[in-house]
């Protein structure tokens, strides 16, 4: 290179590199594109929508820190069985009690009453979330213990 029709000292600033080829640029490039669009994938399956929703629909105190919760469930795959935990809550927002409730195979939305039981008088109740992995001691096959 030359500045001002004079050429620079040899190895004062170094070699000069060569330019990177195109195929390794593309192959930069589509690499990439292949780990995004696998991010994107997995973050999709992670995050996305829910295959089960609950919403609570009603509640109300009963006698002995108890408090009777309605919700209504909305299932992806309606004949799979489902388990959701359902919790109660103080008056300090602490949670004072909660409960899985077994939701069996039947209609993609269903309708369940459960009774929860709380170490302190409950003002509100909500479902904490659903999932289709039931434990084996919700299952109604499995003979009751005790």
């Amino acid at each position: 290179m030359t500045v001002d029709g004079r050429t620079p000292p040899e190895g004062r600033y170094g070699a000069r590199k060569a330019p990177r080829s195109r195929r390794t640029a593309v192959v930069l490039v589509t690499l990439g594109l292949a780990v995004g669009i696998a991010v994107a994938y997995v973050g999709y399956r992670n995050l996305g929508s829910a295959p089960i929703e609950a919403e609570r629909s009603a509640f109300n105190t009963e006698p002995g820190n108890r408090m009777r919760m309605t919700f209504e469930v909305t299932r992806a795959t309606p004949e799979r069985a489902a388990v959701c935990v359902v919790r109660v809550r103080g008056i300090d927002g602490a949670e004072g009690g909660r409960k899985e409730v077994y939701v069996p195979p039947g209609g993609s939305s269903v309708r369940m009453t459960t009774v929860v039981a709380s170490s302190t008088e409950p003002v509100t109740a909500d479902v904490f979330g659903c999932s289709y992995q039931v434990p084996a001691y919700l299952s109604t096959t499995q003979p009751p213990t005790g």
